[in-house]
Formats: structure tokens, C-alpha cells, sequence
């Protein structure tokens, strides 16, 4: 099992992305490849129950292993004064990119985001601008509902930025924020890295629900043949 791990991680990863792999997410990585090894061990087994069970079991250990590689990168930066994290798109992987540049599956997203209570309902969860800036914001919130801190905009509430104030950065999501309920920053890639970040977590979440099925069935397997 170790031996086809380890091919695994040479053939896929770059340098830097081994070391990620080593310091935050090897044994989530680990346990999805010894999976798969699993599977192709039932594979040459002659009992036919357990050749019967190597596709899915081979599904599953590739599922996650995707799951973990393209969801390796981004993790959100810590701002001054902040409880909650910004999300920067270029932090998560090429999959993410292509995905949430495409003007097609945006639009789609857009208008689910528009609709959504995530910024609209925003004034009603936070009634001050003390509560509302002592709160920790989802990545949705904090990414599509304002705009990202360096551009210093005034904020007046949990809706509403003075544009008049004339933005400190550079970066291209001060000019796309609007305070208007339609826009806000839905077109920002910081909204983009905030809904990235949310499926990361889900994706994670699925997961580990799905390893954990996994092993509540192997050991159902093993006592019923015991």
C-alpha cells in the first residue's frame, strides 16, 4: 500500500504540493490510496462477494483522493481587525479557476448567490455596525456581501460602504463593488474565492462521511464473516 501511494504522490504532485500534502492533508490523502489499494486487492481475490465490491470501493478511494488533491489549496488570509478570513481565487487550484471563471457556470452561481439570503438577509442578522463588524462572516459573506478590506472603503452598515471614499488598493473587485442589492461584489474574485472555499468545506464534509461509511461497512463485512 505504501509503494502505491507513493507513486501516486510522485506522478500527480509537484515539489511544493508534496510538502502541502505532507504538512496538512497525508493521512486524509493516505487513508483515500490505501482505499484504492484495497479495491485492487479484492479485485484479485477469488472470493466473488469481495471481487463483487472492487469497483465501488475503487470509486469511492479515487473519489476522495480527488476530492483532497483539488481541494488542497486556499485557506483563507487573516485580516487586522478582522474575526474572519478573505479569500484570494488565485489560492485555489487550476480545477477551481477553470470552473468559476467560466462565464457560463458564474452566471448560473450569480444568480443563486442574488437570490439568496447570504447578503441580503445580512442587515437583519447584523442590526449595528459594532455587531457586524465583530462578527466572523461565512466566505460567502465575506467575499460576495462587501468589498475586500484594503480598499478601505467607510462601512455605514452591514449593507452599505461609502463609495466616495477613493480606494487605497489597486485591486480590481474596489471598482466592481456596488451597494446596490443586485451587484454588490458578485462579480469580485473574491466572491469567486468565497463560494470556492465553501465547496471545499462541503466537498471535505462528503468525504469524510463517505470514509467513514466506508469503515462502518468493511467492519459490518467482517462480522457477518466471522
Amino acid at each position: 500500500m505504501r509503494l502505491c501511494g507513493d507513486l501516486i504522490v510522485h506522478c500527480f504532485l509537484s515539489q511544493g504540493q508534496k510538502e502541502a500534502w505532507l504538512a496538512g492533508f497525508a493521512r486524509k490523502k493516505l487513508l483515500a490510496i490505501a482505499i484504492i489499494c484495497f479495491g485492487i486487492w479484492m479485485s484479485v481475490h477469488h472470493d466473488s462477494c469481495r471481487k463483487s465490491l472492487t469497483l465501488p470501493v475503487l470509486g469511492l478511494g479515487i473519489f476522495i483522493l480527488l476530492v483532497f488533491i483539488i481541494t488542497n489549496n486556499g485557506s483563507g488570509h487573516t485580516v487586522p481587525g478582522l474575526r474572519y478570513k478573505e479569500y484570494e481565487l488565485q489560492d485555489y487550484s487550476s480545477w477551481f479557476l477553470k470552473q468559476l471563471n467560466s462565464t457560463h457556470n458564474w452566471k448560473h452561481l450569480k444568480s443563486c448567490l442574488v437570490k439568496s439570503e447570504d447578503c441580503n438577509g445580512l442587515p437583519k442578522k447584523y442590526k449595528t455596525l459594532k455587531q457586524y463588524k465583530g462578527e466572523k462572516l461565512t466566505p460567502i459573506e465575506a467575499g460576495c456581501c462587501r468589498p475586500p478590506s484594503e480598499c478601505g472603503y467607510p462601512t455605514r452598515n452591514a449593507s452599505y460602504y461609502d463609495l466616495s471614499f477613493r480606494p487605497i488598493s489597486t485591486n480590481n473587485d474596489c471598482k466592481r463593488y456596488k451597494n446596490a442589492r443586485d451587484v454588490r461584489c458578485y462579480n469580485c474574485d473574491s466572491c469567486k474565492a468565497g463560494v470556492a472555499q465553501y465547496m471545499k468545506t462541503e466537498w471535505r464534509v462528503i468525504a469524510i462521511f463517505n470514509v467513514i461509511l466506508f469503515v462502518v461497512l468493511v467492519s459490518i463485512k467482517q462480522l457477518a464473516t466471522m
